[in-house]
């Protein structure tokens, strides 16, 4: 139960049950980790919110196979039912959520207004230009909402829209992806995926037809239509079975790359799995069939038995360095450059943590820079008590979450720039193998802490929020356990060329609000004058560029009337950052992870 992707087909909806005792199901196999403070395992309140026909294919077909696999469909069945205190049922839109009036064709949509993709350019600064932005820095703090829509049964609003053509796209846990209207929110369009899509969509023209380019967690790459939302094609971008696509994919002359991360650091903590297998890679797609052109592991070494557990179970290495973030091209040097997580399993691999720097034509890994030396992880380390797998040196937990960003420097060097879970944010130079030009650490990291889904950076400086979120004792918890109100937060500005720092921001806090944290995760979006950071108090935050003082601030906890009907409520802001395209703003609120708020709702605001 771990993560939920999608609604099931009504086959499963109809099979016979017999009657389950929910409660002590969930007893038996669930609460030792969604009520123990297990980093990824949603709690109670997050689990009420989900939709049960989400849970049920998690624990059948999704993140939670393993989990739910010693389980029948009947137990499933009730188990799902009692975490949500929800029947499982089959749930519609109203037609008066769809558009009355076809979409606009798309034709100009590149030369208009738009955000394609995670970065928004094949740099991955998150940096929009004035003219794609059209919000001056005197008009931030006249932001309206202007509308919202809800995602139906979705406990985390975790995937980043993209615009263009005056259409919107975006993903959804609910294993929905949707094109929206993107000045009213109306729907054009509903595709279904195999599994939930947490990647940001890639628009764009290929062989005379737009596409909208996404995957999905379990490490399917999808080329959908998109005018009509119809499928063009899929393709597998790693077949390890805990594979999963959070990276989101990257377009370039005619070639999509996409990257693949895992969940097994999670099935690891299990004793009786024999751990670990993954690795992480990239795959090489050509954009108009799906077909492969290339792949490369990012571990170089296959994975090969290495010893047993405790319990006599294989284990095997090395494993891990998935791809959390979106690729950075580099048209000068024809490159492809990657930032990878840590390992799983011993012995742990030289290029994991680490920047990785790729030919574009063969995909021949040209250099790497590994920046934490012997990070293994699973989550058996947060609980050494489990008896589960934890490889001999036990974390940190340092992954690269955040793409590395290309700039230029004013001495005419160039720089690759990532913030890293540890609280560090690293430059290298890309030109000379990826050597160290400077760190500059920001807090303590953590395995919940650090800079957590990247910086954003303009011609002077990198802007990085920090999480480092904190937990204090609580006895009113069942982990004994709450969300620290006074740790974590803050926006810094760092000199692009020295990493010294310009300015900081403290994190307002959340002063004594329980089950709240300022910590700062989601990726940062800068545009002219003005950068903008959310928070997990449900807060979305827009800085001066010149000194940090705060311009705009929103509080995004609260219900919503949506233009679909769908009853929704904000919560944390995490993961993807905002978007900014024609004088309009759209974010995600209700990440619902780590004990953050959990909600179902994407904001779109304007001024009037």
């Amino acid at each position: 139960m771990k993560r939920s992707h999608i609604l099931l087909p009504l086959l499963l909806v109809a099979l016979p049950l017999f009657a389950q005792d929910g409660a002590a199901l969930y007893k038996q196999h669930c609460s030792r980790c969604h009520d123990g403070g297990v980093a990824r395992a949603p709690q109670t309140a997050a689990l009420k919110l989900m939709s049960p026909e989400n849970v049920q294919f998690a624990l059948i077909s999704g993140a939670m196979q393993a989990q739910g696999g010693p389980l029948t469909r009947a137990e499933i069945h009730a188990v799902s039912e009692f975490v949500t205190g929800k029947t499982i049922a089959v749930q519609a839109f109203d037609k008066s959520a769809y558009c009355s009036a076809p979409g606009p064709s798309l034709n100009d949509a590149l030369n208009q207004p738009h955000w394609s993709g995670w970065g928004v350019d094949l740099a991955n600064r998150r940096f929009q230009p004035a003219a794609m932005a059209q919000l001056a820095g005197t008009d931030v703090p006249k932001l309206k909402l202007k509308w919202a829509f809800g995602f139906p049964g979705d406990v985390r609003a975790y995937a980043q829209p993209a615009v263009a053509g005056g259409r919107l796209f975006v993903g959804s846990q609910g294993r929905r992806v949707y094109s929206l209207d993107a000045r009213s929110g109306c729907i054009y369009w509903t595709f279904e995926p195999d599994f939930a899509v947490r990647s940001a969509i890639t628009v764009d023209r290929q062989s005379g037809r737009w596409m909208a380019y996404f995957g999905d967690q379990h490490a399917n790459a999808y080329g959908v239509n998109a005018l009509t939302g119809k499928l063009v094609w899929k393709t597998r971008v790693n077949p390890h079975p805990q594979a999963v696509t959070t990276s989101s994919p990257k377009l370039f002359e005619g070639r999509l790359y996409v990257g693949a991360s895992s969940m097994e650091e999670v099935a690891g903590a299990d004793a009786a799995y024999s751990c670990c297998t993954f690795r992480g890679s990239i795959m090489a797609l050509d954009a108009a069939t799906g077909k492969t052109i290339w792949q490369t592991y990012t571990i170089p070494e296959e994975v090969r038995p290495t010893h047993k557990n405790a319990k006599g179970v294989q284990l095997y290495g090395p494993s891990g360095a998935g791809v959390w973030g979106s690729p950075t091209i580099d048209q000068i040097k024809r490159r492809l450059y990657l930032t990878t997580g840590d390992s799983y399993s011993d012995p742990p691999a030289r290029t994991a943590d680490a920047f990785l720097a790729l030919d574009l034509a063969t995909g021949k890994m040209l250099w790497s820079r590994q920046i934490t030396e012997r990070d293994a992880y699973t989550i058996a380390c947060n609980d050494l008590k489990s008896g589960g797998n934890c490889p001999e040196s036990k974390g940190p937990d340092f992954d690269f979450g955040s793409s590395p960003i290309l700039v230029s420097l004013p001495n005419g060097k160039r720089a690759l720039v990532a913030g890293q879970k540890s609280g560090v944010v690293t430059a290298v130079d890309p030109d000379q193998q990826g050597e160290v030009l400077w760190q500059t650490r920001l807090g303590h990291g953590s395995y919940l802490g650090g800079i957590q889904w990247g910086p954003a950076a303009d011609a002077d400086n990198v802007y990085a929020a920090l999480s480092d979120i904190g937990f204090r004792p609580s006895k009113g918890t069942p982990a004994g356990l709450e969300l620290d109100p006074k740790a974590g937060g803050g926006l810094f500005a760092l000199n692009l060329a020295t990493g010294k720092r310009v300015w900081t921001t403290p994190g307002p806090g959340c002063g004594e609000r329980p089950g709240c944290s300022p910590a700062q995760s989601a990726a940062v979006t800068v545009i002219p004058g003005v950068v903008f950071s959310g928070s997990l108090d449900g807060h979305l935050r827009a800085y001066s560029t010149k000194d940090g003082h705060i311009l705009w601030d929103v509080d995004t906890i609260r219900d919503y009337q949506t233009v679909n009907g769908v009853k929704a409520r904000g919560g944390a802001i995490d993961g993807p950052g905002p978007v900014l395209v024609g004088g309009m703003l759209y974010v995600n609120s209700g990440y619902g992870i780590f004990g953050g708020a959990p909600g179902n709702v994407l904001l779109a605001f304007g001024v009037n």
